[in-house]
């Protein structure tokens, strides 16, 4: 059975980068009940979390290294969209600004970070 792109417009995921991630991570399984399973980056481990019965992921807590080093810390969403070069291209002109460039994500999609007029940051995703 092949597996069922997201829908357009749709949020897909949330990650939380912060330079203490090992601390939130503890924090939010204390008040949340959430578990977690180690995601290797290399050098160091980012978490997913997972709700607790099920063990299905809620959200990712990541280190504010590498890629993810000029990212804010606040809870990031991540938004489908049908072609982010496309989603990209329309920002600037809307008065938003691209905070990462479009970068692949495994064998996933590609994804991004913009800012919005207002000063929002989220994430823009394209499936695969």
């Amino acid at each position: 059975m092949a597996e069922q792109k997201p829908e357009i417009g749709s949020i897909g995921w949330i990650d939380l980068t912060v330079t203490n991630a090992q601390e939130i991570r503890d924090f939010y399984s204390k008040i949340a009940g959430w578990n977690y399973e180690s995601l290797s980056m290399g050098e160091y481990e980012d978490y997913v979390m997972l709700q607790p019965s099920s063990k299905t992921p809620a959200a990712g807590i990541c280190h504010k290294r590498g890629a993810n080093a000029g990212l804010p810390s606040q809870w990031l969403i991540y938004i489908t969209v049908a072609n982010i070069e496309e989603s990209v291209k329309s920002c600037e002109p809307l008065g938003g600004k691209l905070i990462a460039p479009i970068r692949n994500y495994a064998e996933m999609g590609k994804y991004c970070v913009i800012e919005d007029p207002a000063g929002s940051v989220c994430a823009l995703f394209e499936a695969k």
